[in-house]
């Protein structure tokens, strides 16, 4: 585990702290022939030896780098191809980190993934998949009859009250599993507070109302997750 942990933090050091946005234009813009294309890979190569502080794992910092510059190629000509660049910011970061997880347990990966997967705590995944899009999809239908009823006269994010619903329900979650329910207090308290501008200003009694119920429901929905979770993590 040691490893792997060293091995990611090489990685984000590299990717994050020690590559200018002036080498990321650079790369965008010249490619294969970017300098800052190899200096960047070089810069991974020596991160990774020097975390690890052990000469005899120069192979594995070379497999690292090579296919770290391999994947940073793929990505600087896959962004011509779509204008999507926060997917293929992901999916490049993805990789790399598979790169470091079958580079870390390479003697045992099969067995290694395969007791992964025994030790997940199901109930916990699930519980967080629930809380995310399907309880925004059931709110959605919950509220369908108020939501007819209130006219939205300012602009908006795209999105952002879904994405907002998501959040606030993983954080409420969290906070009823790690038994912290005076944080739920301050996060209500919190959105309360950036809501009453909105509210003061719009004047309008349904669209409080209306806010007001989608709140309570959102953190009713979290809340009743994590109970269920609890308990059912005592029985399994």
């Amino acid at each position: 585990m040691i490893l792997f942990i060293k091995l990611i933090l090489a990685h984000l050091i590299g990717d994050f702290v020690l590559q200018p946005t002036k080498w990321v234009i650079h790369k965008e813009s010249n490619k294969v022939r970017s300098k800052y294309l190899y200096f960047h890979t070089l810069i991974h190569f020596v991160l990774i030896l020097l975390l690890l502080w052990d000469m005899a794992y120069w192979k594995l910092a070379l497999a690292i780098s090579l296919s770290h510059f391999t994947i940073d190629l793929i990505k600087l000509y896959a962004g011509t191809w779509t204008k999507k660049k926060n997917v293929i910011f992901f999916v490049d970061q993805i990789l790399h980190l598979l790169v470091l997880y079958v580079c870390a347990y390479y003697d045992n990966l099969l067995g290694h993934t395969i007791s992964l997967f025994q030790q997940l705590d199901w109930a916990l995944v699930t519980a967080v998949v629930f809380v995310s899009f399907p309880a925004g999809v059931i709110m959605g239908k919950l509220l369908e009859g108020f939501s007819d009823q209130i006219q939205i006269d300012h602009k908006s994010l795209p999105n952002a009250g879904k994405y907002i619903g998501i959040i606030e329900r993983l954080f409420v979650l969290l906070f009823i599993i790690i038994g912290r329910w005076e944080v739920i207090g301050l996060l209500i308290t919190a959105k309360s507070v950036f809501r009453f501008n909105d509210l003061k200003e719009s004047n309008n009694r349904k669209l409080t109302e209306y806010i007001l119920i989608g709140t309570l429901l959102s953190f009713g929905i979290a809340i009743l997750t994590g109970f269920l979770y609890i308990s059912l993590r005592g029985v399994l």
